[in-house]
């Protein structure tokens, strides 16, 4: 397994919080915990950007990929809504997480909780070239569950 260098920065109202760590030795992704000053309370179908009190500088070549945590998904029905949201290595901002609430009842995110994961991944850059017509395949134009239909 290789690792790089991940800085991170962490702001003022993530005082007292931990750094996001990997929970077990084979973990593919660090938690990401909210850096929220009360309560935050998510209605039903509702959606919040949660902060998480960092800045990182991702090694160009990579990228971060904010997910959903599973336990919070099957238990909770808590989602990220954009998974995986994208952090570019060029980004310099605050990370955020959009949460979506699809349970049925309303949830409360409470400082230092784990809401997201974030996995580091190489990015790989691709040359653009404009063809008159793309090659045809046996599929061809089918999608969204036509090779499950007979």
């Amino acid at each position: 397994m290789s690792a790089i260098n991940l800085c991170i920065q962490l702001l003022p109202h993530a005082t007292g919080l931990d750094l996001p760590e990997y929970q077990t030795p084979g973990s593919s992704g660090i938690d990401l915990r909210a850096a929220v000053e009360e309560p935050i309370i998510i209605g039903r179908g509702e959606r919040v950007m949660i902060p998480t009190g960092l800045k990182m500088e991702i090694p160009v070549g990579y990228e971060g990929q904010v997910r959903t945590r599973s336990g919070l998904a099957a238990t909770r029905g808590l989602v990220v809504l954009n998974s995986p949201g994208t952090v570019d290595a060029d980004y310099r901002g605050e990370v955020k997480v959009i949460l979506m609430n699809l349970g049925s009842e309303p949830l409360t995110i409470n400082r230092g909780e784990r809401v997201a994961q974030l996995v580091i991944a190489p990015v790989t850059r691709v040359v653009i070239t404009e063809v008159e017509d793309v090659n045809e395949t046996i599929r061809g134009p089918g999608g969204f569950g036509s090779t499950g239909t007979d």
